[in-house]
């Protein structure tokens, strides 16, 4: 089949053919939660054409994923408000929203729309509970079941190596990138689909699992009757495609001019703010790249640049946007390809050699001060530049990205072990962080206990050769009085 998605992005999760009687295509939105810019979209939407019918498409909210809680169900609502009214009206496609009510109710329902359907395509996502859901969905399905990788520039499975540092990983992404970078995802697939019939849901289906259409109108369902974590409240953050594109304006007008010189100054809100939206798949990395392209003034030449791993000047961009790109494409395609490739990547076994032996063998060191979680959870330690770090974590869903180098580090200086530290810091930026439970999550806490870092010297207690960060020495490079004023209350 002539498909727009490149084969490297597409993964067969089962040996059975698509049904060629089938009455529609089923596209199973669970990662990329946008109707643009998306290629499993877009392949879904390759299926409809090449067969004639139409694409229905499935996107459910259950209740049992860990640190299930208001402000992550709030900000996937957001989301669903707004692909229900981009999808209103248009033809070829139905959607079906659901918002599962209790445990278990949403069983079956994926089976239920697949029996009628000509094949399935779902998003491919290498962490969290998804690898897992998408091996159990390959093994109760009849019908052929297709993963595509929509999450980045590169393609998760391009390579099956595994970088150690972000300079080799940097030097392979500009060795490869401008190939990639001819195979872009439409902006609208959906627009493909006009001359097709909108596909209608089974009655017998659409009984026993309400659509959420109604309740999404006004506003979504009342999270205090679910069953989530009510103690870990919705951000002021809005979430949602339509509010990520907001947010990316904003940055490129107002923000990105000063992020080269000032993203490290926690008084200054230059970060782009776009990492919640990217991880629930309200944004595409594409649309980032096309608007800041527009911003820049910006086309592609890569003849004469040679990938030599350098951060700087490989792109053609300015200063700041340069150092932006490294962020959005290095450093988070750089935990991609740990987890797409080590099924460990979040766990403390995962750690380069070098990092597990000095931390191992320090690991009996007396620690300054110990906190239990629930300690560290509260904000409640000695240090008011990490309780500030803390609050904002618990406010606002984010922590300042510098900031969020020291509140990992100090977490391993006040823990009994090493792996107690990971544990926690786990924990607690999953529960907390609208951009938790991600590849990059697992990168930034790793990094802490020396992913993608060298051995530093002198070595010293509690860190052996791990890097070493103060809060004292923080607070005299950086300006952080305001941002303490602010968060340690």
């Amino acid at each position: 089949m002539q498909a727009g998605v490149p084969d490297s992005r597409i993964r067969r999760l089962n040996d059975f053919e698509h049904d060629p009687h089938g009455r529609y295509v089923l596209y199973w939105m669970t990662s990329y939660r946008r109707t643009t810019c998306n290629f499993a979209l877009q392949r879904a939407v390759d299926w409809c054409l090449r067969l004639g019918c139409g694409l229905l498409i499935l996107e459910a909210l259950r209740c049992d994923y860990e640190w299930a809680s208001d402000r992550h169900h709030r900000f996937v609502l957001d989301g669903m408000q707004d692909n229900l009214e981009s999808l209103r009206g248009r033809p070829g496609v139905a959607y079906y929203p659901y918002v599962e009510p209790s445990i278990g109710a949403g069983r079956g329902l994926l089976e239920a729309l697949a029996e009628p359907a000509v094949a399935v395509i779902t998003d491919d996502y290498p962490t969290f509970f998804v690898p897992n859901m998408l091996e159990a969905a390959a093994r109760r399905l009849v019908v052929r079941l297709e993963a595509v990788d929509s999450n980045g520039l590169l393609p998760m499975y391009a390579t099956e190596q595994v970088y150690s540092t972000a300079y080799a990983f940097r030097r392979y992404v500009q060795k490869s990138l401008p190939t990639h970078l001819e195979h872009a995802p439409l902006a609208d697939p959906i627009g493909r689909l006009e001359p097709l019939d909108r596909p209608v849901v089974p009655t017998s289906v659409a009984g026993r699992w309400p659509v959420a259409e109604a309740s999404l109108e006004s506003g979504g369902p009342d999270l205090g009757t679910l069953p989530v974590d009510h103690s870990v409240g919705p951000t002021e953050l809005r979430g949602g495609p339509r509010a990520a594109h907001r947010k990316l304006e904003e940055f490129l007008r107002h923000r990105i001019s000063r992020y080269a010189e000032e993203r490290n100054q926690p008084d200054q809100d230059v970060a782009s703010g776009l990492s919640p939206y990217l991880h629930f798949g309200h944004l595409s990395t594409h649309a980032v790249l096309d608007r800041l392209a527009g911003h820049e003034g910006w086309t592609p030449r890569f003849e004469d640049r040679p990938a030599n791993g350098k951060r700087q000047g490989w792109w053609g961009m300015s200063v700041s946007a340069e150092a932006f790109m490294d962020q959005l494409v290095t450093w988070r395609e750089l935990g991609f390809n740990m987890a797409a490739h080590r099924s460990d990547h979040r766990e403390y076994e995962s750690l380069p050699g070098w990092a597990r032996e000095t931390l191992e063998r320090h690991a009996s060191d007396p620690r300054p001060q110990l906190y239990s979680l629930e300690q560290l959870d509260g904000a409640a330690t000695h240090d008011s530049l990490w309780n500030a770090a803390q609050q904002q974590l618990r406010r606002q869903g984010v922590i300042h990205n510098y900031l969020r180098m020291l509140w990992g580090k100090k977490i391993l200086e006040w823990t009994e072990t090493p792996r107690e530290a990971a544990r926690f810091m786990i924990h607690l930026n999953n529960r907390y962080a609208l951009d938790g439970r991600d590849p990059n999550s697992y990168s930034g806490i790793y990094w802490c206990l020396g992913r993608y870092d060298r051995p530093w010297g002198p070595e010293r207690p509690v860190f052996g050769k791990i890097r070493y960060m103060t809060s004292a020495n923080t607070a005299r490079k950086l300006r952080v009085g305001d941002y303490v004023a602010r968060f340690a209350k």
